[in-house]
């Protein structure tokens, strides 16, 4: 089969890609080796896909270039994105910071794809692995499980490591390799952070116990967002977007209730109610099982009135900077991301255009560029598929 252009991967931005590229009459195949495609926005936001977020901007991703994300990003906004749900009439909301979601589900984000790729022309086949790739003079030869395919341009949108039970490899990284790109290392992003030894025991029997706003915080880099003790250690969304931050020995630092002073709380509660025990008082702004379990092994719980005014003082001021000694992640398995990737230093910012192999392009997450939570990874699928299908 010839076709003009061939992309690997039938995620979120191998299919905004292959729309582009087929609207400008490209003939386009899309190949995938999974089953069906669109696997990660089908389980994205609880099935109702986090599909962007309003407040989008380069500074909400992580790259050993900072700045190559910039060119792609401003040419396909969400506001693009936006204007093609609407056209498909799906109905979409404002969860919280900016984060759009379906109301109903997910599938209407996938069918809305393959409803513009079959608009395009663009031919999709699944189960349908890639055994080989070679350079020819016309473009590339690729070997797949249904046959060779001849395409001028070859678009790798193959994803990272992360969720592999959902078929995620690291075929995208070996193919930049064979044609001399630099993949920078990965790790696990977007993840649960997990404890051990004493740390752990100290946590474990508060699985389940959440707040709904702690800040995070590594080095100079903080988040605010709710926070989950878990059997291994914790997770939530504060916990999330600081792990793509954190590397093991870095030190984590917890603001358990950043909204207000606890120190002067503390101080106005032993006039209010000087009888009652610390671990009620503490109960009303934090959750009950982890009042106790701090009093148990930190501060000693008495009735208020028998505290200093410089206790309580020292008490609050621990309270906003919680240490929470991190072991390691819960790795590719439940991560959202993968971190590192193919060196954005061999890359066109503007096209995804391989500097190194003319009709060879890379997008989506198999790229050295990772977002925050909440819709901005399907901002940089989305419009590094567009930068990428506009001249592949």
């Amino acid at each position: 089969m010839k076709v003009d252009v061939l992309v690997i991967g039938a995620g979120a931005a191998g299919l905004m890609c292959a729309i582009v590229a087929g609207q400008r009459g490209r003939s386009v195949l899309v190949v995938d080796h999974a089953n069906k495609v669109g696997k990660k926005i089908l389980m994205s936001g609880g099935g109702r896909c986090n599909f962007t977020n309003l407040g989008v901007t380069p500074a909400a991703y992580l790259s050993a270039n900072p700045h190559f994300a910039k060119s792609a990003l401003a040419r396909y906004t969400p506001w693009d994105f936006i204007a093609m749900v609407e056209k498909h009439r799906i109905a979409y909301h404002e969860k919280e910071l900016g984060q759009l979601f379906c109301d109903e589900s997910s599938k209407l984000i996938v069918r809305m794809l393959l409803d513009e790729c079959a608009q395009a022309g663009v031919r999709i086949e699944t189960s349908c692995g890639v055994k080989r790739v070679r350079r020819t003079d016309e473009g590339f030869n690729v070997v797949t499980a249904h046959g060779e395919v001849h395409a001028q341009s070859l678009v790798i949108a193959t994803g990272g490591l992360s969720i592999p039970t959902m078929g995620a490899t690291g075929f995208g990284y070996e193919l930049a390799k064979q044609f001399g790109h630099a993949v920078l290392p990965t790790r696990a992003g977007l993840v649960p952070l997990t404890l051990s030894g004493k740390h752990q025991e100290r946590y474990q029997d508060l699985s389940g116990v959440a707040l709904p706003m702690v800040e995070a915080r590594v080095g100079k880099r903080s988040f605010r967002a709710g926070m989950l003790f878990t059997h291994r250690g914790v997770s939530g969304p504060s916990i999330l977007q600081i792990s793509s931050y954190w590397q093991p020995g870095d030190d984590l630092r917890i603001d358990l209730h950043p909204d207000e002073d606890l120190a002067a709380w503390l101080q106005g509660q032993r006039v209010a109610r000087p009888a009652a025990e610390l671990k009620n008082v503490l109960g009303d702004k934090l959750p009950r099982r982890l009042a106790q379990r701090l009093c148990e092994l930190w501060f000693e719980s008495r009735p208020m009135r028998q505290y200093r005014e410089a206790e309580l003082k020292s008490i609050g001021e621990q309270l906003h900077d919680w240490p929470i000694v991190a072991s390691g992640t819960e790795g590719y398995r439940t991560a959202e991301v993968t971190l590192g990737g193919v060196d954005t230093d061999g890359i066109s910012s503007s096209t995804m255009q391989s500097k190194l192999v003319p009709g060879l392009y890379f997008i989506g997450e198999v790229v050295d560029v990772t977002g925050w939570l909440g819709g901005y990874n399907f901002q940089w699928a989305w419009a590094s598929g567009h930068a990428a299908g506009e001249v592949a």
